[in-house]
């Protein structure tokens, strides 16, 4: 069986996608299935025009249009390569939606009777369609809902997402089939040294916000939150660590600035590794404030690491932390994250029993390998042209 992951960007920045495409066909190869990606250059400085080993898997790197819209990942080179090449594999396993790379796999792929699964990553969220609206709407008419409607499978990761391709309208059969995390090393020492690297007095407790600086995942409303905290003497230390916009990120730095928190708050910029390790496993609670989440990788990666997590119902692995009591699940207004936070940092009992709990959760639920042999159950189905039931749920 040949594989081949169309995805449009794996840039180290995008955070969750990259991590989750790399993983996946990470675990596909171990599992005997010759699986590769094809994508652009966007933000990673490789070789074009040949298969990389790049993060230990095989990827094919087409360069990106100097006229590519932010997002979209314009390629006519993607379109050349897909068209000469992608009779070479049984299936098509394509990310992302309202992007090129994988509109234009989906329309070659049936032009040349090759079958094809989609990945909505979240996009079809009710937040996440009332974002550029309009041109969505417009998309959506002209181009990806024949997309999703003539797929194979649509791979969904939570209840909650194959409910938003239903509300879709989309008649395709899902599959629901949560994502994996990669089980960390542990690092014993993780606390010190991460109150030594980012100069945090010992007993300060550190509440981490690891993902996109992006008003999605609202980090404003964490610093907003914590300064009404802050007005009642309760010690803390935020880390935000991620990247984004040069804007909002000057946005983010001011709120703290305003808040009075720039004695409490550190901007770690993008981590990665064992430097995103020693945060995660240095830390005291782990808080996603998002908008909408389709799964929430760095949320499982908190669970991970023994990190008690606060998020959002909009996050759709809720449902799971909430029965397995590995987290607090509040509204995203500032009252009810502030209290969360405070409930979490004065007993220091529920938060051992939350991180225990999570990583239970994590070790039963999220493993890359199970995923994988589940997957290729899935792919071996539409290649050998059998009848996928109308919802399959792994999860």
């Amino acid at each position: 069986m040949k594989v081949l992951h169309v995805i449009p960007s794996i840039s180290p920045t995008l955070g969750g996608p990259t991590q989750v495409v790399l993983n996946l066909v990470k675990a596909l190869r171990e599992s005997k299935i010759e699986a590769e990606i094809v994508t652009t250059n966007d933000n990673v400085d490789v070789p074009l025009y040949e298969c990389t080993e790049y993060e230990q898997v095989p990827v094919w790197f087409l360069p990106k249009s100097s006229l590519s819209l932010k997002e979209y990942f314009f390629s006519p080179a993607i379109t050349k390569w897909l068209w000469e090449n992608i009779r070479n594999y049984d299936i098509l396993d394509n990310h992302y939606l309202f992007s090129y790379a994988s509109t234009c796999a989906g329309a070659i792929a049936r032009w040349q009777n090759i079958p094809y699964t989609v990945r909505t990553m979240g996009q079809l969220a009710p937040w996440a369609l009332a974002q550029s609206q309009r041109k969505k709407q417009i998309y959506s008419l002209l181009i990806e809902r024949h997309n999703l409607n003539r797929a194979a499978a649509i791979h969904c990761t939570s209840e909650g997402e194959a409910e938003d391709v239903r509300n879709f309208n989309i008649k395709t059969p899902t599959v629901t089939l949560p994502l994996g995390v990669n089980p960390p090393e542990t690092l014993p020492d993780a606390k010190q040294k991460i109150r030594e690297i980012y100069q945090i007095p010992p007993a300060t407790p550190i509440v981490l916000f690891l993902s996109r600086l992006h008003y999605k995942k609202r980090p404003d409303l964490l610093i907003r939150s914590l300064s009404k905290l802050a007005l009642n003497q309760t010690k803390f230390h935020l880390i935000l660590a991620g990247t984004g916009e040069p804007e909002y990120l000057e946005y983010l730095q001011k709120l703290v600035l305003d808040s009075g928190l720039t004695a409490q708050t550190t901007f770690s910029g993008f981590v990665t590794g064992k430097d995103k390790d020693l945060l995660l496993q240095g830390s005291d609670i782990f808080v996603l404030p998002s908008f909408s989440e389709n799964f929430g990788i760095a949320v499982a990666e908190a669970l991970a690491n023994g990190l008690p997590v606060i998020i959002t119902p909009d996050i759709q692995i809720a449902p799971e932390i909430s029965r397995a009591n590995a987290g607090l699940i509040v509204p995203g207004e500032e009252a009810a994250v502030a209290n969360a936070i405070a409930q979490l940092l004065s007993t220091p009992e529920q938060r051992y029993q939350l991180a225990e709990n999570g990583k239970k959760l994590v070790k039963e639920r999220y493993s890359w390998n199970a995923i994988a042999c589940q997957l290729t159950e899935v792919y071996r189905t539409i290649i050998e042209k059998q009848t996928l039931p109308n919802n399959i749920n792994f999860s």
